[in-house]
């Protein structure tokens, strides 16, 4: 059973690899975005992820759950 649930949070962290991937992709191309400076949690978005991530809106924590949330529909 171990073995299950290894294969399975390791597909997890290919699809959310992927994921961001394909976020930051669509981000790049949309270059000129204006980044939000804090999240809607009210914690402080870190330049680097604004900068890393064009147009982002949400802090780590709160994105990695709206995207738990959304794949879980």
């Amino acid at each position: 059973m171990t073995d299950e649930i290894d294969r399975a949070a390791a597909r997890t962290d290919e699809l959310l690899a992927d994921a961001l991937a394909a976020q930051r992709r669509h981000a790049a191309k949309g270059k000129g975005l204006v980044s939000a400076l804090e999240c809607e949690c009210g914690d402080e978005i870190p330049e680097a992820r604004r900068q890393a991530v064009p147009g982002v809106q949400r802090c780590v924590f709160c994105q990695e759950v709206f995207e738990r949330l959304r794949g879980a529909r």
